[in-house]
């Protein structure tokens, strides 16, 4: 099957929406033999965060020799970025000839009535696995796609589970209030299994009451492992940590944001703890993987004269993150704000974190059916915030509108989506308008 092929048959499968439940990813992992069962995994959930940890995790097990592998999601640049071996993407060939594989038993657990259609990231989750399972790394670290409890990834037996940190998101599916929430990440812990959490206040106390319920020891940022910011600047950041048997002074890491910081040591406690279970990492390794790591898309730095960065933020614990980086780290004449918001999120409170910064506002529209209306976005900032901005539905008609606004002294800033991030990258780089 060719690889374009495959991917439109993957893509297909979205139509059929959100599912969430366990019953169809372990029939169709059955089918496959279990492939998840013949790997050892890092788990990691949360709301934020989640992604840049396992990117720090996994950068730390390959400078220590070991075979890693890893799985996220969304992707930003290509599909294949989603599940590498060694920070190498799986091959558009093997791709497919795992889709050849999966979509006979994709089609027959759709026939089965006590079952049904499996989602596409069921089946995204499956094909990971079984390509885990051919290629054989020392261990995976493994991202969840949403929530926890019933979430496709929790099929998995981990050597360590990680909680970054828990707000409100997906309120339509994982309830209205943080100690919903709460309990549907903590359902990645399991019995007598480690547990990492940056979580604080409520959310904390629920995920303690569950590794007190499964005797899963609870290990926190700020009360068991700490870090210390010293430096941090436009290359990235310096810092101490202090963890649960080892603290290093001078850390370095090339992602900007403090709350990266945090996420770092929340991944060097987790590897602390993989060490319990005989993985040997030295401090030249803790050092050079976190020096090495990469994770575009993060308050990347695209562009300078004018500075353009692109930066993930989709949710409002992420965009207070966000202006925190912006008021710390950056300095510039005037912000040029290129903003794309999937209707789902809270936008008034979204927008009352970002727009006080912005000096020119436009208003785009993500590559997503779940896209908000510029048109509405335009009229929330105009009436609330009394902010005017102008309006391009299209992307690239908002970043060329950005660049031709923009002096040497500005500051571009692309955010809302990862969906918007993705292909501003691609517009910006790819297409050669940078």
């Amino acid at each position: 099957m060719p690889y374009r092929e495959a991917l439109a048959w993957i893509h297909s499968i979205g139509r059929f929406g959100m599912n969430q439940g366990l019953q169809r990813i372990e029939a169709l992992l059955g089918y496959l033999g279990d492939p998840h069962k013949k790997i050892k995994f890092l788990h990691i959930g949360g709301t934020n965060g989640k992604g840049s940890t396992a990117a720090l995790a996994a950068s730390v097990l390959q400078a220590a020799g070991y075979k890693t592998g890893l799985y996220t999601s969304p992707y930003l640049e290509q599909f294949t970025d989603r599940m590498s071996v060694n920070g190498k993407e799986i091959s558009k060939a093997d791709l497919a000839d795992l889709v050849c594989v999966v979509r006979p038993l994709v089609e027959k657990i759709a026939q089965d009535p006590a079952l049904g259609q499996p989602t596409q990231f069921e089946v995204v989750t499956a094909i990971a696995f079984a390509y885990f399972a051919e290629t054989k790394p020392d261990l995976v670290v493994l991202e969840v796609g949403l929530g926890g409890r019933l979430d496709a990834t929790n099929v998995v037996s981990p050597l360590v589970s990680v909680i970054t940190t828990v707000s409100l998101e997906h309120t339509h599916v994982l309830g209205d209030t943080v100690e919903a929430i709460a309990l549907e990440k903590a359902g990645i812990i399991k019995e007598k299994t480690d547990v990492v959490t940056q979580a604080k206040g409520s959310a904390l106390a629920v995920i303690e009451e569950i590794c007190r319920q499964k005797s899963a020891p609870l290990y926190r940022l700020g009360e068991d492992f700490r870090q210390e910011r010293v430096f941090g600047d436009l290359k990235g950041q310096v810092f101490h940590y202090y963890g649960l048997t080892r603290n290093f002074k001078g850390l370095k890491i090339p992602l900007l944001g403090e709350y990266q910081l945090d996420n770092a040591a929340v991944a060097l406690a987790a590897l602390e703890l993989l060490e319990k279970k005989g993985f040997t990492l030295t401090e030249e390794a803790f050092r050079l993987g976190l020096l090495q790591v990469r994770w575009p898309g993060r308050l990347e730095i695209l562009g300078r004269d004018p500075l353009v960065v692109i930066d993930g933020a989709h949710n409002l614990e992420a965009f207070q993150g966000l202006k925190r980086a912006l008021l710390q780290t950056f300095s510039y004449r005037r912000m040029i704000l290129v903003l794309g918001i999937l209707k789902d999120k809270a936008l008034e409170e979204i927008l009352a974190e970002i727009i006080p910064l912005a000096d020119i506002l436009i208003i785009t529209q993500p590559n997503s059916l779940r896209a908000a209306d510029p048109l509405h976005l335009e009229k929330i900032a105009l009436t609330t915030f009394k902010k005017p901005a102008l309006v391009e539905k299209k992307p690239v008609q908002a970043l060329k509108s950005a660049l031709s606004l923009a002096s040497p002294e500005d500051l571009i800033l692309i955010a809302g989506s990862l969906y918007l991030i993705s292909e501003a990258r691609h517009i910006l780089l790819g297409a050669g308008i940078l």
